[in-house]
């Protein structure tokens, strides 16, 4: 039997951030096969414009330059960046994006550890914001060569109609505008595969194969993946149990959209997200929620990013409302207390 004091092994920024680049690659892998190549391109591009803009940044707040570059934060940032964004965008959207997510996120408030909002999800609603035309272009699972897609992300002419496919949520939410249309009839569209769009189960799958390595290592705990899913399935499942017709099933929102990636890579970023294990629970629900609810009737077709942000704005009040209780402390009058009292 192991008895106290334990001590647990310490864990570097560094091999934490290596861990989540690692447990990435199978989704990009099964992106750059099957939906387009191109993600390469940007992926790279991303992490070179994170790397140079965090050397920049540092430099001009005379900050040690070389240790902040090794940590890898600032690429696994750019790698967010780049897969939340379109795989054909042109080169200058995803070196904005990017950008927006190193010096006006995170630097802006002091640096690694110091961002009250996640910087991938600022830089994505900020281009959609600002380029919604380009923030549409998304490609049809194999419809474009490597060439094509290179000659659109350095800046070919692009006529929006002929080079993209629609998202399965951006198809469904169109599809049921049409007189007489359900869930049922639109499902039959090209654009959908087994159970979201054609081809993106299997990034989504590779996104569940990464989140599965970082619960194993326990770089992630289980409370917002587990929260954020589970409240995404009970919600649509009990509105899809009600109209079938018009609420798409739990499996469709599982996965469309960027629902896997969240799971395990966005909403369970250590410094924006929730702290307490019932906080966590919480954060993680309320996206869920807020995502569900802009899917079903909001102006976009998907809303994750703009819910994440949200509750990164509730966070503080969720940590202070959802201390655990603490025991062995001492009162104001330096008496030990031994039952469990919540922190104030």
């Amino acid at each position: 039997m192991i008895h106290s004091p334990y001590v647990r092994k310490q864990v570097s920024v560094q091999r934490t951030m290596g861990l989540v680049l690692l447990a990435l690659l199978p989704a990009i892998a099964l992106y750059a096969w099957k939906i387009a190549t191109g993600i390469l391109v940007s992926l790279a591009l991303a992490t070179l414009t994170a790397l140079a803009a965090e050397a920049l940044v540092l430099a001009l707040r005379k900050r040690p330059v070389g240790i902040a570059l090794g940590d890898l934060s600032a690429v696994v940032t750019a790698w967010l960046v780049a897969l939340s964004l379109p795989a054909i965008a042109p080169w200058w959207l995803t070196v904005a994006a990017v950008l927006v997510a190193i010096v006006a996120v995170k630097h802006i408030y002091g640096g690694l550890g110091q961002n009250p909002f996640n910087p991938a999800m600022v830089a994505y609603c900020t281009m959609i914001v600002a380029f919604p035309a380009l923030m549409s272009q998304w490609p049809a699972a194999g419809a474009l060569d490597f060439d094509t897609q290179l000659g659109l992300i350095l800046g070919s002419a692009r006529e929006l109609d002929a080079i993209t496919g629609a998202t399965a949520l951006d198809a469904l939410r169109t599809g049921l505008r049409a007189d007489g249309a359900s869930v049922q009839s639109v499902l039959q569209g090209p654009a959908f595969g087994m159970a979201g769009g054609r081809e993106w189960e299997w990034v989504g799958l590779g996104y569940l194969a990464g989140g599965a390595l970082l619960l194993t290592t326990r770089i992630i705990t289980w409370h917002m993946p587990a929260a954020f899913l589970g409240t995404l399935v009970v919600v649509s499942g009990l509105f899809w149990l009600i109209a079938p017709g018009q609420f798409a099933s739990p499996l469709f929102h599982l996965a469309s959209g960027g629902t896997l990636l969240a799971a395990f890579f966005i909403i369970t970023d250590p410094v924006s997200g929730a702290t307490t294990p019932r906080g966590k629970l919480v954060f993680a629900a309320g996206i869920a929620l807020i995502v569900w609810l802009i899917r079903s009737f909001g102006a976009y077709p998907d809303g994750i990013a703009f819910a994440v942000l949200l509750m990164n704005m509730c966070v503080p009040l969720l940590d202070m409302k959802t201390q655990p209780r603490v025991f062995g402390h001492r009162n104001e009058a330096g008496e030990s207390v031994r039952t469990g009292e919540r922190r104030p």
